[in-house]
């Protein structure tokens, strides 16, 4: 079966989108404390509290995850987050004051449409109250408002892109989900068949070029500008880890990456993977690494799926309605 992040019980998302300047932030807040690890497997990553993800760090979870556009700008967007969240008496207990625990990332959406207009403390507020446990909108909304995939000549060769979730439900009573903002300066590939899904375009055709080959056969440096692409990942479960656990299913889940992203963590990526645990459920961990895997790589192929280009451009349903219309009927 699948769903979306929020088939695991206890957890919660909020997204604001500002469509008319291409860019948002989508909170995910979890009811009770969260055990949570990292992996930082790009080259150009923008993030905020990743220390308390160490299990070398005293802090024993966290209450929420902020992802959000406007590039380091958009980490301000947290400040808003952990002011909901105290006001709500949620956070680490210290002896004065409660502390909300809210790691953030960032992607790059400035050059989507305007670089003036960022994701900040009061986008990120609203993001919490909207926050709901019963339902997700996914595609171009949300930290996926401006992202777009297929970049080897910016913007005009691009494929408008988003956010998107899924999830695995087994019959033992595991749940396995993901929710991914996808960003990517490639392609993105099927994860059923390994064809490409979306990328870059030939301006003149709106056929895909193969942003792989194209760079495999390069003997020229590439004039492209660094950090302005990013994929933002967080697998979610049911399962009981430890942050040791959480932090090696962050590093499992990445073959869901590889599987969809076509050059994946390139040096002009900032890809992250979150990785938290909510439940109590016994599950081994090389189980949930197939699972989690498998399952954000359908969250990255739903994030091309559910896309709209806004009016700025095209988006899968624009190039290849029926194709959109069969995955969106295979569920």
């Amino acid at each position: 079966m699948m769903g979306n992040i929020l088939d695991i019980e206890g957890v919660k998302i909020g997204q604001v989108s500002d469509f008319e300047n291409g860019t948002g932030c989508s909170v995910i807040i979890f009811e009770k404390n969260a055990v949570a690890g990292v992996n930082v497997c790009g080259f150009a990553s923008g993030t905020r509290e990743l220390d308390v993800l160490s299990p070398y760090h005293i802090t024993p979870g966290i209450n929420a995850i902020c992802l959000a556009g406007g590039s380091a700008f958009g980490l301000a967007s947290a400040d808003g987050v952990m002011k909901y969240l105290e006001e709500q008496g949620i956070g680490y207990p210290a002896r004065v004051a409660v502390v909300p625990i809210v790691p953030g990332a960032i992607i790059f959406d400035l050059s989507f449409k305007s670089s003036k207009v960022r994701p900040n403390a009061e986008m990120g507020y609203k993001a919490c109250q909207l926050a709901r446990s019963d339902y997700m909108e996914q595609g171009s909304v949300g930290a996926g408002t401006g992202a777009s995939v297929g970049k080897l000549f910016g913007q005009k060769s691009a494929v408008k892109s988003g956010i998107g979730s899924a999830s695995i439900i087994m019959e033992d009573g595991l749940i396995v989900s993901a929710v991914c903002v996808v960003n990517n300066f490639g392609d993105v590939l099927d994860y059923q068949t390994g064809e490409i899904l979306a990328g870059t375009r030939n301006p003149e055709t709106n056929e895909f070029i193969d942003i792989t080959r194209i760079l495999a056969g390069m003997k020229k440096p590439l004039e492209v500008s660094i950090g302005e692409n990013t994929n933002l990942a967080v697998v979610i479960t049911n399962a009981k880890l430890d942050k040791v656990r959480a932090n090696q299913l962050a590093k499992l889940a990445e073959a869901g990456l590889a599987r969809t992203l076509s050059p994946v963590h390139s040096t002009f990526d900032g890809d992250i993977i979150f990785a938290v645990s909510t439940g109590e459920f016994q599950a081994e961990i090389n189980r949930l690494g197939i699972l989690s895997a498998e399952v954000l790589a359908r969250a990255v192929n739903n994030a091309l799926i559910y896309a709209n280009g806004l009016g700025a451009l095209p988006a899968l349903k624009d190039l290849n309605p029926e194709l959109v219309q069969r995955k969106i009927e295979e569920g």
